[in-house]
């Protein structure tokens, strides 16, 4: 009797801009074997020492909207007058070769590929507050104080969006919150395997569990909170 095909977990990452993401994701596929990174497609230019194929495919609007076309992406959104979208290949390629998927894919994106992906894992990362995420922005040094403000906007809107998700995970201090997203990770991993988990397995899972949804609203509540208009206007 054959082996069933593997099936691929994919696991979608989404956070506002200066959540501090990119760093995360970076530490945890130092941490985890077998965890395939896809990149993004953008018609946005190049920032500073970007490179093609490291943060992101870039290409003409003209190409990317062949791609739409041709039915090449699992998502794609636009932002400020761009366009972003995941590729289907990268799921292919990652079965191919018996790994998992990491998407970084904003919550427009998150919504379609679960439709289409009922089983991904979906993973919602914070900042602390409000304050602290200006702080991360303009810290950046990277856009003018009306592109700040636009993000902080656009962040107040996606984080209304948390409960979307199944994992919520507040990056507050770098070492916890990797280990946090490490956890989840592989708990999903030992969850689908089925088998009885060792002593320290189990620790790993009950820190992933510590940030499932229904585990974590009471500490996402104050953070909504910093970005009601009434704080806001408060804070200045």
């Amino acid at each position: 009797m054959n082996a069933a095909p593997f099936k691929p977990l994919v696991y979608i990452i989404s956070a506002p801009s200066g959540s501090g993401k990119s760093t995360l994701v970076n530490e945890l596929l130092k941490l985890v074997a077998n965890l395939e990174f896809s990149i993004s497609y953008t018609t946005r230019a190049l920032r500073g020492s970007e490179q093609n194929g490291k943060q992101y495919y870039f290409v003409s609007r003209d190409g990317f909207e062949n791609m739409i076309e041709a039915d090449e992406f699992l998502e794609h959104a636009q932002f400020d007058g761009n366009y972003y979208g995941t590729s289907r290949r990268f799921l292919q390629e990652a079965q191919q070769k018996g790994n998992d998927l990491l998407l970084d894919i904003d919550v427009q994106g998150a919504a379609q590929i679960t439709q289409k992906l009922p089983d991904a894992v979906t993973i919602f990362i914070l900042p602390p507050d409000r304050r602290t995420l200006e702080w991360r922005l303009s810290n950046r040094g990277e856009d003018p104080p009306e592109v700040i403000h636009r993000r902080l906007d656009r962040a107040r809107r996606e984080i209304e969006q948390y409960d979307k998700y199944n994992y919520i995970l507040i990056n507050d201090k770098l070492e916890e919150s990797v280990e946090s997203l490490q956890a989840i990770v592989l708990s999903e991993r030992w969850r689908r395997s089925g088998r009885k988990l060792s002593e320290e397995e189990t620790r790993v899972a009950r820190l992933a569990d510590d940030c499932r949804l229904s585990n974590i609203r009471d500490r996402v509540q104050p953070i909504l909170a910093s970005f009601s208009p009434t704080a806001i206007s408060g804070s200045r």
